[in-house]
């Protein structure tokens, strides 16, 4: 999990992730991503479906968020995770941190972060879409 620093998932454990670079293939957003908010380095990791999360934030002119999220399975990494990752501008990654799964809630965790603790204990992976209608931001 990544401790996240901005965004509706701020004060929350959240996935690493991020933006892609102009021209930059999906598959390499996943490994800077990872590499930029953990310190880990992705030597090998597959997809596994695309799911949005709709919930109400107040953002700019916007009410309601659609957060549309491809899920990666990591299956192989280097590294070590960094409890404190580089800050540079559109870092919201404060660093990383090894969570059980019996502590991740709705209450500690983003959509993403539940997502991902519903595969590993599932086995599965469900790409239905899924609303937050009473989502709270932890200012």
């Amino acid at each position: 999990m990544i401790k996240k620093n901005g965004g509706p998932y701020i004060n929350r454990y959240d996935l690493p992730g991020g933006s892609m670079n102009e021209g930059e293939p999906l598959e390499n957003t996943v490994i800077r991503e990872i590499a930029e908010e953990t310190g880990l380095r992705v030597t090998d990791s597959h997809q596994l479906g695309t799911v949005s999360f709709i919930f109400p934030w107040k953002y700019q002119r916007y009410t309601w968020n659609e957060h549309i999220c491809v899920f990666n399975l990591i299956e192989e990494y280097q590294g070590e995770v960094k409890a404190t990752v580089t800050q540079f501008i559109g870092q919201d990654s404060l660093g990383a941190v090894w969570v059980p799964l019996s502590e991740l809630s709705i209450s500690n965790s983003s959509p993403l972060v539940l997502k991902a603790k519903e595969y590993l204990l599932m086995g599965k992976f469900e790409t239905k879409d899924t609303e937050y209608p009473d989502w709270q931001v932890l200012l």
